[in-house]
């Protein structure tokens, strides 16, 4: 399938899923017809715009993290900037130096690709973009109208980030 017929799928996907959700979501509340009408179109659309935002935002985060490789050696000086003077830092960073130099032969093999924080990027903005849009429409049940969207939008952008990653591994 090719990525344009791919996108526009899942944006009509999210569209109508997301759409029907915020209208059996807000169904029970004390609102008219229009507004429920408006709640759904408001949730659908929003889905589905970013939806073919976040897959080509997931994209360009993969290409920018999924080649690398994490090591934790940046964790000691940002742990102990803030105390960076004491007794309990100095020893606190030699120790924590101490245990990465011992694990480094072992980790070597063994470390993981910084594909996992690809898709943080765009669900942070995802969330953000949903949960904002929906508090300026007056959203009645904001969080369960919400929720479903930012978990399976995390749920997709892992996916589709492995997928990714999977096949990068096979050429």
């Amino acid at each position: 399938m090719p990525a344009y017929l791919r996108l526009l799928l899942s944006a009509l996907i999210a569209f109508c899923f997301y759409g029907g959700w915020a209208f059996y979501a807000n169904m029970t509340q004390a609102v008219t017809d229009s507004q429920l009408y408006q709640i759904a179109l408001v949730q659908a659309s929003t889905s589905a715009a970013i939806t073919l935002g976040f897959t080509l935002l997931t994209e360009w985060s993969y290409q920018r993290f999924g080649q690398r490789c994490v090591s934790f050696a940046f964790v000691t000086p940002l742990l102990c900037m803030p105390y960076h003077n004491t007794p309990y830092a100095k020893q606190f960073k030699r120790s924590f130096n101490q245990i990465l130099d011992r694990s480094a032969g072992f980790l070597n093999e063994k470390r993981f690709s910084g594909a996992f924080f690809a898709p943080l990027v765009p669900m942070s903005l995802q969330g953000t973009i949903v949960t904002g849009v929906n508090l300026v429409n007056a959203t009645p049940n904001l969080w369960l109208t919400v929720l479903p969207s930012i978990f399976f939008s995390g749920v997709y952008g892992y996916v589709y980030t492995l997928s990714l990653y999977r096949k990068d591994q096979t050429i």
